[in-house]
């Protein structure tokens, strides 16, 4: 059985209990889609846990892309040149995106580079399976969401080449057909906007006869998570911590 999941945002205990339950249930694989360090308090150890797990593929996520390189989301120099109100998002998104930066060592830098765009597979009946962060052609901008009118996520899955295509990015959980593709958001292990605040994950079942694709919820201890952000230095705790109160839900 293959696990799929996203967004996991340093949040190590997310992480285990995720892994636990899917264990529980059968996975045998795992597969990571990107969003893997950033914007949570425990960086290195979720990368430790992550990169130590028996057969697991990884996929490249927006914000693994910022801690290691100069590439940042809105708003840039440009947009606070035009805009001093601006100011204040972007000392924040420029302090979260650092301070993960100087938690990870070089080779946790070199790790993060080197992490693919994109994983694929063919399930036991031939069904061709396509992983990514937030579309086939991009890790960032729109994603796979429940919002998408049939064009615009037509749009989204140029180029797929596949029969199910798996990703992250918005942190909506989503299932939805497209024509003959299956489109597919795990929702988030972490830094949960649904009302249900719980970790998302996704299960594949699959035999020479069909498949099964099962979104799963797991409970964790937002509290410890809280304490574990408090004890954490991170510039942006209390951003982090809103998340695990419930105050990001839209």
């Amino acid at each position: 059985m293959l696990g799929l999941i996203s967004d996991i945002h340093g949040n190590l205990s997310a992480l285990d209990a995720v892994v636990a339950d899917g264990t529980e249930q059968g996975v045998t694989e795992w597969w990571m889609l990107g969003d893997l360090a950033a914007i949570g308090p425990e960086p290195a150890a979720t990368l430790e846990r992550l990169a130590n797990l028996p057969n697991a593929r990884f996929v490249r996520g927006n914000t693994d892309r910022y801690t290691v390189t100069g590439d940042r989301p809105f708003p840039h120099p440009e947009d606070v040149e035009r805009d001093e109100s601006l100011r204040e998002l972007f000392d924040a998104v420029e302090s979260s995106f650092a301070w993960t930066r100087d938690m990870l060592t070089p080779q946790w830098h070199a790790w993060l580079v080197a992490l693919p765009p994109q994983q694929r597979a063919t399930l036991a009946d031939g069904t061709q399976l396509l992983g990514v962060h937030a579309s086939p052609a991009s890790d960032d901008e729109r994603g796979i969401q429940p919002s998408l009118t049939d064009d615009e996520l037509t749009t989204l899955l140029a180029g797929a080449d596949a029969d199910i295509v798996c990703g992250g990015h918005t942190h909506l959980p989503t299932d939805r057909w497209i024509g003959a593709i299956r489109a597919i958001n795990l929702g988030s292990v972490s830094n949960p906007i649904t009302p249900d605040l719980r970790a998302s994950y996704v299960l594949v079942a699959d035999d020479a006869h069909g498949h099964l694709l099962t979104h799963r919820r797991v409970a964790y201890d937002h509290d410890e998570v809280l304490a574990r952000i408090a004890k954490s230095s991170h510039p942006q705790a209390d951003f982090l911590a809103s998340f695990q109160r419930g105050e990001q839900v839209r």
